[in-house]
């Protein structure tokens, strides 16, 4: 996508002969990727929060927390998948095509949000076992096979 942007301000500006389709090709290649990255955002611990009172508790207390709001998490996959599948569903069976001059076509694009939400929501049970594994097993358990996997 930087190539692609960098080719496009170096058309426009130092040639000036801008394309009609880099800067929409650049901002749908950046919605597919911003939906996809989810799972693996959840799964690096990447999102951002706010952690004050949260990492001064222990990790069984942590857990516990998590579990407790991870029904707001599924809460918002459940209507990321609801709204976002409808919208997709209704962009494939129309076919929907941008309405610029260059006129590619979006359903693809839309398709990536339901997928997003399936890929998060994976993520999102794994976490919550681990929570409960944390919860029920304990701390070193987790550690242990952390250990475990990395010595394969």
């Amino acid at each position: 996508m930087f190539a692609l942007l960098l080719m496009e301000v170096i058309r426009r500006y130092l040639l000036n002969s801008p394309t009609v389709w880099a800067n929409e090709l650049s901002q749908m290649l950046f919605g597919a990727y911003v939906v996809l990255s989810g799972g693996h955002i959840l799964a690096s611990g990447g999102h951002v929060n706010v952690d004050i009172l949260f990492s001064r508790l222990s990790r069984k207390t942590q857990a516990k927390l998590d579990i407790f709001t991870s029904s707001l998490f599924f809460i918002f996959i459940a209507m990321m998948a609801y709204y976002g599948g409808s919208l997709a569903w209704e962009s494939l069976t129309t076919f929907e095509r941008s309405q610029s001059a260059w006129n590619p076509p979006v359903y693809p694009i839309k398709l990536m949000i339901p997928l997003g939400a399936g890929l998060l929501l994976l993520q999102g049970i794994a976490k919550l076992v681990r929570d409960i594994l944390v919860v029920v097993k304990g701390e070193d358990y987790l550690d242990a096979a952390s250990q475990k996997k990395d010595s394969l």
